[in-house]
């Protein structure tokens, strides 16, 4: 237990949205590096897609204005991140409801519960629930997606998810990476 003056570090994952496609293209050591510049502790990446575990006192709500602005600045994009704690990627596969299938892809849509996206993509969910090509499940906080594999850009929740006037509310992950994820933070 802490004492009251005790200041408690945190592991965070934070989930970097469009880098390195559509001409953003950044090298994971630069961002991590850029992390560490703005006081963040022990930052590393897993795979080349934007997500950057590291360790901070600070709140998420702090963390993400800091870290947006900088990676803004430093490499001229508008940065989007979605920063969640080891207890919350816990919870994320933990509630995963779809099994693993050699013929689908199954990606969590992460979010930031302060947008609420779920209530933008309930519609196009309802819409799609049942396909026998893809499924969309909101639990909790969490948005499931489980796609043919091949189909996840021509499919309907690929195409709704790829609408300008909400595509900066979430980005989205591959289960496999979000296993990879935990494995590295514990």
């Amino acid at each position: 237990m802490n004492k009251p003056n005790d200041i408690s570090t945190v592991s965070y994952c934070a989930f970097l949205r469009g880098v390195n496609v559509n001409g953003t293209n950044m090298k994971m050591k630069d961002v991590c590096t850029l992390f560490e510049n703005q006081g963040i502790k022990s930052a590393y990446s897993i795979l080349a897609s934007g997500n950057i575990l590291f360790d901070s006192e600070k709140p998420k709500s702090e963390l993400k204005q800091i870290l947006e602005k900088a990676l803004s600045l430093h490499f001229n994009y508008e940065a989007f991140m979605f920063i969640k704690t080891k207890n919350e990627i816990e919870r994320i596969i933990r509630e995963n409801p779809f099994e693993s299938d050699p013929l689908f892809h199954i990606y969590c849509i992460i979010t930031a519960t302060e947008y609420q996206t779920e209530n933008l993509l309930n519609e196009e969910i309802e819409k799609i629930i049942d396909t026998e090509q893809e499924q969309v499940l909101i639990i909790g906080e969490n948005i499931y997606w489980k796609v043919l594999k091949g189909n996840t850009l021509d499919s309907k929740f690929g195409k709704t998810l790829a609408k300008k006037n909400i595509k900066n509310l979430f980005t989205s992950r591959n289960m496999n990476t979000i296993h990879k994820i935990l494995r590295k933070m514990n």
